[in-house]
């Protein structure tokens, strides 16, 4: 695959992945279209040198390739990304009548750059739990696909100070405008038509910009996409893995809820890759082998250097687009990067003629997290954070180089062929 084609089936994922039980469910087809057999957490599991994935909640997903050797002696390579990003959710009983029009109420989901989000065709998707006409509770997935409301701005005739300074109350300044005020209106009624009339019980949906992601500048050095912290890495992770072959253990996971502290039955912070794990590995004594012999690489994305505000990056660690993936590191182990990890990279990245940064942030800021610590905590595995450069993350619309996901991609695939030892991380 060249790296114009990454590109056009990384934007087809993006734009078919508004939530993260979409994104799961896209992934899911495209490994079950490559050999992968899924299974299920119920079920009793057999699995020899194959291909398997499994899925939690519906919004987080393990795929791996059991190789030929000992899990003991190779151990897995383990590549880590979220599904979720920062979005508005609807509240369960949304609706709300306001100066004769129909809106529906939202809550903030995890870290919101919220004013991109005024001003935007918005639309619904996300998972309905209902009764069926046979009185089953059943759940579905709905993408409505076209705008249905919009989060007007206030005009600047009635806030002179709006460019010097603004605040946004999440309660009352973001709920969308859907239609004029209307007595018949309920969520309901715009569902009716994908649950086929059956009674509503509950419902886990989030707005969305219907602006396409695509490439764009003068030479098209960039994509621009919602959601691509971090369905970017998720992509470029899946890709990966479905280069592996069956000489070593390969696995990648993508949770769900990094984005609000991964404290869930599917975030990082929960027994999913641990139940899976075990379920793989014979015995408590193979795990620990298994493991100290192994690796993860933790894929988010990083703060690339802003030319127009380069003060709020550290002199010497500013990442720039499409000059390669990002190393991260913090002392604090908000990243769970060290020196024999970023070595290794280092090297896997040298071996293939591909371009490397290092990111760390300003010493007077507060520096975000990852699934890396908190799957390293989990495990005891080693682990690496590394990240595509990124601007305007956690906005309605970031910005990628066109270049970096798939050397990223190029980077990850030698690493599912490493046949190790990792214990060693020569």
């Amino acid at each position: 695959m060249n790296n114009a084609d990454f590109n056009q089936q990384l934007i087809n994922f993006l734009n078919s992945s508004p939530t993260p039980f979409h994104a799961t469910q896209n992934m899911a087809a495209i490994l079950t279209k490559n050999g992968f057999n899924e299974l299920q957490e119920s079920n009793k599991w057999d699995t020899p040198a194959g291909k398997y994935f499994v899925t939690r909640n519906d919004s987080s997903i393990v795929a791996f390739v059991i190789g030929r050797g000992s899990l003991e002696e190779t151990g897995i390579r383990m590549v880590g990304a979220h599904t979720d990003s920062p979005c508005l959710k609807v509240k369960p009983r949304p609706e709300r009548k306001s100066q004769g029009y129909q809106q529906l109420g939202v809550e903030v989901y995890g870290g919101v750059l919220l004013n991109p989000w005024f001003d935007r065709d918005l639309s619904l998707a996300g998972r309905v739990t209902f009764k069926n006409s046979k009185d089953q509770v059943t759940s579905i997935l709905v993408n409505l696909g076209k705008p249905i409301a919009v989060i007007p701005s206030l005009a600047i005739h009635l806030d002179r100070d709006a460019n010097k300074e603004r605040t946004i109350n999440p309660e009352t300044d973001l709920p969308p405008i859907l239609l004029n005020e209307d007595e018949a209106f309920s969520l309901a009624s715009v569902l009716d038509e994908a649950t086929q009339g059956g009674e509503i019980l509950a419902t886990d949906l989030c707005f969305y910009d219907t602006n396409p992601a695509q490439v764009i500048g003068l030479q098209n050095d960039f994509i621009a996409s919602a959601r691509l912290d971090n369905l970017l890495s998720c992509f470029t992770g899946l890709q990966s893995l479905l280069t592996a072959d069956d000489s070593v253990s390969s696995l990648l996971v993508c949770n769900d809820h990094e984005e609000v502290g991964s404290a869930s039955t599917s975030g990082a912070g929960g027994t999913f890759l641990k139940d899976v794990l075990v379920r793989i590995t014979p015995s408590e004594a193979s795990k620990i082998r298994t493991f100290a012999n192994s690796l993860l690489i933790s894929t988010d994305n990083a703060h690339g250097v802003h030319p127009n505000y380069p003060t709020k990056h550290e002199t010497n660690h500013g990442p720039i687009l499409n000059k390669g993936p990002a190393i991260k590191f913090n002392a604090n182990q908000r990243y769970a990067t060290n020196s024999e990890t970023a070595g290794y990279f280092k090297a896997l990245c040298q071996g293939m003629k591909i371009e490397c940064q290092e990111f760390v942030n300003r010493a007077d800021m507060a520096c975000g997290s990852t699934i890396g610590p908190i799957t390293a905590k989990e495990l005891g595995v080693r682990t690496l954070d590394v990240g595509v450069p990124t601007f305007a993350m956690h906005s309605i619309r970031e910005l990628a180089g066109t270049r970096d996901a798939y050397n990223l991609y190029q980077v990850l695939s030698g690493f599912y062929k490493d046949p190790g030892p990792l214990g060693a991380l020569r």
